[in-house]
């Protein structure tokens, strides 16, 4: 503003010239404060700061990172803070101002939200300083070329944890399952108390002892459990900026972590036109781990997936009965079909739940008002894509497989109410 007055005072002292000389004052004055202000700010290191990121970052999840900044300079510094975040989030236009005193310290935080896996690179954090004059800015740059590593959402795993440890916790959208019978598990004898089920009595012990004695039970440990994911093209339809695929794998971590809660042996298996990752079932401690770094890195291909290729596998490495979870999608009847032959297999020697979603956008544009005849044509074809579904979802059962038909974003808690029911029901 300064430099902008003093150049239409000399456009105007072209009729004035007593104001000619004047302005040359006023310019050598503003010159003379502009290099002491200059002085001021570069004489000493003057802002420290520091991004700090966490270990990693979780996918589908808000993230927070803080920033830390120092004013060194003896006056009250402005400051405003540019951080050049990963191109990833295609965000451009961050910015931070603050006002800090004199050798004090401040910090902010900000969160950021990633839709993809993999690895992200942070720019420099850029800080601009001015003194109190603001004829002058400071930039200084830190924290260059700092990279993090986003993980599938190990936020939804532990918000899902307390279930495989408190019975009596509830959770919307969790539903409780009555127990019917017993798992074939023996876990001790002991007395009978009031309550106990009376088909549980062990006669012998009884006549033994001389004493009612009942045998109790326990959940089956021990059963290998696989999350089998689908990586073809299917599985790269985006809802809410988040894939299929990312989904699915979200939802496995979190049943994967509740399944070895429960003692049960957790595996994966991942697929498209060729078998990818294999990690076979286990229940050691560390296994999560294993299967984080696992999924870490999966990705959709172009291509379809081959579900004789996947029975061919399975067929020829599990030999024990295991629980499949197949996380896959089908758009049309003749997609199902086709694969149906490879599906009715697998059942017959696992028990397999295949788990497809329901398009969400497309039951929204059903529920809008139509104001076109065109709008009505449109929403009858969706309204039978939509039929086709729960009819893929009824073929399925009728063949005898276990369906879980879901929206996406309620994926991760159908998908553990299956797995409690089949362990509370004892059929695997």
């Amino acid at each position: 503003m300064i430099v902008f007055s003093l150049a239409a005072g000399f456009l105007f002292s072209y009729w004035l010239p007593w104001l000619y000389p004047v302005l040359w004052v006023f310019s050598l004055i503003f010159l003379l404060v502009t290099l002491a202000d200059m002085v001021i700010l570069f004489k000493s290191p003057g802002i420290k700061a520091e991004r700090i990121l966490p270990d990693r970052f979780s996918n589908s999840d808000e993230n927070k990172l803080e920033i830390l900044l120092r004013n060194i300079y003896g006056f009250k510094t402005r400051i405003e803070v540019i951080d050049e975040i990963p191109v990833q989030f295609q965000k451009r236009d961050f910015s931070h101002l603050l006002e800090l005193a004199s050798g004090s310290s401040k910090s902010f935080n900000y969160s950021l939200r990633p839709v993809e896996r993999g690895e992200y690179f942070f720019g420099n954090l850029n800080v601009f300083a001015s003194s109190p004059l603001k004829l002058v800015r400071r930039r200084k740059k830190f924290g260059k070329e700092q990279m993090l590593k986003v993980y599938p959402s190990f936020v939804q795993m532990k918000k899902y944890d307390f279930l495989a440890i408190d019975k009596k916790i509830s959770q919307p959208g969790l539903k409780k399952i009555r127990k019917i019978g017993h798992t074939m598990e023996f876990e001790q004898i002991k007395d009978y108390v009031t309550g106990d089920d009376m088909r549980s009595i062990n006669w012998k012990a009884t006549a033994k002892q001389g004493n009612l004695m009942v045998n109790q039970y326990q959940d089956e440990r021990s059963q290998p459990v696989y999350s089998v994911i689908d990586t073809g093209r299917t599985m790269k339809m985006p809802f809410h900026n988040l894939k299929l695929l990312d989904y699915a794998i979200n939802s496995a971590l979190a049943f994967s972590n509740i399944a070895l809660k429960k003692k049960d042996k957790a595996g994966l298996i991942t697929f498209s036109n060729k078998m990818e990752k294999i990690v076979p079932a286990s229940s050691k401690k560390a296994h999560l781990n294993l299967l984080l770094e696992s999924l870490y890195n999966v990705n959709t291909q172009y291509r379809d997936a081959d579900f004789g290729l996947l029975y061919t596998h399975i067929n020829r490495r599990l030999a024990q009965r295991s629980l499949l979870l197949l996380y896959t999608n089908f758009e049309h009847l003749s997609a199902l079909h086709r694969q149906m032959p490879y599906l009715k297999a697998l059942a017959k020697k696992h028990l397999l739940v295949v788990i497809f979603f329901e398009n969400v956008e497309l039951e929204t544009f059903i529920s809008a008002e139509a104001k076109k005849v065109t709008d009505i044509f449109n929403q009858t074809i969706a309204e039978q894509f939509s039929y086709d579904k729960r009819l893929m979802a009824k073929e399925l059962q009728k063949h005898g497989i276990q369906t879980v038909l879901t929206r996406p974003e309620d994926l991760t808690v159908n998908t553990i109410n299956k797995y409690l029911e089949i362990k509370k029901r004892g059929i695997l």
